[in-house]
């Protein structure tokens, strides 16, 4: 079979397999399955597939099928042009986070602190894209940390970021002036609606606070002030309905300068606010 023959019966496959962008997953089984680049794929196109290939294609097509994300099958993830690599202990870095990114590189900060890290790919973004800037990411998970920094070391930031395990701030010292958080924040009433995809083989306490998807924030927020430098910055993300109660709770904790961010698809992502300057 010719690699061509080989994707179009793969696309055919996971296509009735429910799965939503079938032809592009499967591009990409093939081209992890050759240790090829995916822009190589239409290349080897007319050429036939070597055994050892297709049996590994076969087997990632397999997965896909059962709904493993393709992350957890090649390995990694794509996420403000950089590749991180991603296993189930962590959640996958997604594109709607990237606001949160382009409203923290909007001002100046040279100290950051990431709550719950998960992939690093916050803070290892962050620190990348401001080389004067050193960095805290914390979660509660080893196996987030330990993933946190391989993505710093193989992103050339290790000699600027930290990780460790905490929960919130409890493992926390010092002050910083941006904080930044993608906190679980789906409600439990909301989790029979994800993806299998998501469901399944994303760790749930990443996903959701067991309760109404506010928990985290409660949790954070009254640690705040005493972590952030005088005039220092918090970030969130949000969920898209969540944007004026984590907004109240930045006020009641004595934030200034709060605002909601939208995303690009213009709902409300990211809610900031900043502490008093003296």
């Amino acid at each position: 079979m010719i690699a061509a023959q080989a994707l179009a019966a793969a696309a055919a496959r996971l296509r009735a397999a429910g799965v939503e962008d079938p032809a592009r997953d499967a591009r990409l089984l093939l081209a992890h399955a050759a240790s090829i680049d995916p822009s190589r794929v239409t290349m080897i196109a007319p050429e036939p597939v070597e055994p050892d290939v297709a049996d590994r294609f076969e087997r990632l097509v397999s997965l896909r099928a059962v709904r493993v994300p393709v992350s957890h099958l090649i390995g990694e993830r794509q996420f403000y042009g950089r590749k991180f690599k991603v296993s189930r202990d962590v959640l996958d870095p997604r594109p709607e986070t990237e606001t949160l990114i382009e409203t923290a590189l909007s001002a100046p900060f040279a100290r950051v602190l990431d709550l719950g890290t998960g992939s690093g790919c916050i803070l290892v973004t962050l620190l990348a894209e401001n080389p004067q800037a050193t960095g805290l990411g914390v979660d509660l998970s080893p196996a987030a940390c330990t993933q946190a920094a391989a993505n710093a070391a193989a992103l050339g930031v290790a000699d600027r970021a930290a990780f460790a395990v905490s929960d919130w701030f409890a493992g926390v010292e010092g002050r910083f002036d941006l904080i930044v958080a993608n906190p679980p924040y789906i409600a439990l009433a909301e989790m029979p609606g994800l993806s299998d995809e998501v469901r399944r083989h994303e760790p749930e306490q990443a996903l959701t606070d067991g309760g109404d998807g506010l928990g985290a924030y409660r949790a954070i927020v009254p640690g705040l002030l005493a972590h952030l430098q005088p005039g220092g910055r918090v970030l969130f993300e949000i969920g898209p309905t969540q944007g004026q109660a984590v907004a109240a709770l930045l006020q009641s904790a004595g934030l200034t300068g709060i605002a909601i961010h939208p995303d690009l698809d213009r709902r409300d992502r990211v809610v900031g606010g900043f502490a008093p300057a003296t």
